[in-house]
């Protein structure tokens, strides 16, 4: 971590804390302003006050996570009024990115199960302290002696939280990288082109429920559709009122999806859940801010 109070090896600590603050908030944008906040305060210490810390890595952490904790209690309140549904931000390979976006956050990301769209979206079912602890201990390995001074509460109580968003997990179902995914999603694509409303209802589940994200920004349904009749024909019926828009497979958050593009600009990111080779869940993402990595 090099000497006290310096901090060597900035570019992996910081690929670190972008990685733990995008699973904390699900938001790139928010990641890395509290990376960056995070920085700053570390900068802004006194040199004395620097040299003192052993390990500015562990440091950095810590404040991160105290960043995460505050903008997760305040995102609550934020989202009551965005208008329709919040999904997290849809991460591309590095290969899919925009041209010239290097620097960007996405391209920072380690790609696993603990960012598929299916597990960002259990972690918006915890609270902001449960969250915290599942993420750290859970997916990051750090000790609860060490998420306790994140929280503000004790070990015991760092664990309880953990064990409590873990059956959060189990309730919804743990993140599943299904055999043969990308076949489904491939002959979905083919239905979707060819308008063919019987083929997508034999791939999508009866029970299928389909959420978009438009964040007022861009047209979309403000209320989940449920049923795999009911999002065939609002499939198509998309596909019909926007002639010209490409589909292409792309991986999305490490799962494959599809990406509807016009011209070289990607309009929207639909992530996929299949269980038993039928589609259960649909997320769709339109808001173009949520898009930027994409290369909007």
């Amino acid at each position: 971590m090099g000497t006290p109070g310096s901090v060597s090896g900035t570019a992996g600590e910081r690929r670190q804390l972008l990685n733990v603050a995008y699973r904390l908030l699900g938001s790139l944008a928010e990641a890395e302003d509290a990376v960056q906040e995070a920085y700053a305060r570390w900068y802004a210490l006194p040199g004395g006050r620097r040299d003192e810390i052993l390990s500015p890595g562990a440091w950095l952490t810590t404040v991160t996570g105290r960043i995460c904790l505050d903008v997760l209690g305040s995102a609550r309140v934020r989202r009551e009024r965005y208008v329709g549904a919040w999904l997290p931000d849809p991460l591309p390979d590095r290969a899919e990115q925009g041209h010239g976006r290097g620097a960007d956050p996405a391209d920072q990301m380690i790609l696993d199960e603990s960012v598929t769209m299916a597990f960002l979206v259990v972690l918006e079912s915890m609270t902001p302290a449960e969250r915290v602890a599942f993420v750290l201990h859970d997916v990051f390995r750090y000790p609860f002696a060490e998420i306790a001074g994140i929280l503000g509460r004790s070990p015991a109580a760092c664990k309880q939280l953990a064990a409590s968003a873990r059956r959060r997990v189990r309730v919804t179902g743990p993140p599943v990288r299904a055999a043969g995914q990308g076949e489904v999603v491939r002959q979905v694509k083919e239905a979707w082109e060819t308008k063919d409303i019987p083929a997508l209802v034999d791939l999508l589940a009866p029970a299928a429920v389909m959420t978009a994200d438009g964040g007022g920004m861009v047209g979309t349904v403000l209320r989940p559709v449920e049923g795999g009749a009911r999002i065939a024909r609002y499939m198509v019926s998309i596909a019909d009122r926007a002639p010209g828009l490409e589909l292409l497979e792309r991986s999305v958050n490490g799962m494959p999806g599809l990406v509807a593009r016009r011209g070289d600009a990607v309009m929207t990111v639909a992530s996929f859940e299949v269980v038993d080779s039928r589609v259960t869940r649909i997320w769709v993402v339109r808001n173009p801010e949520k898009l930027r990595p994409w290369g909007v």
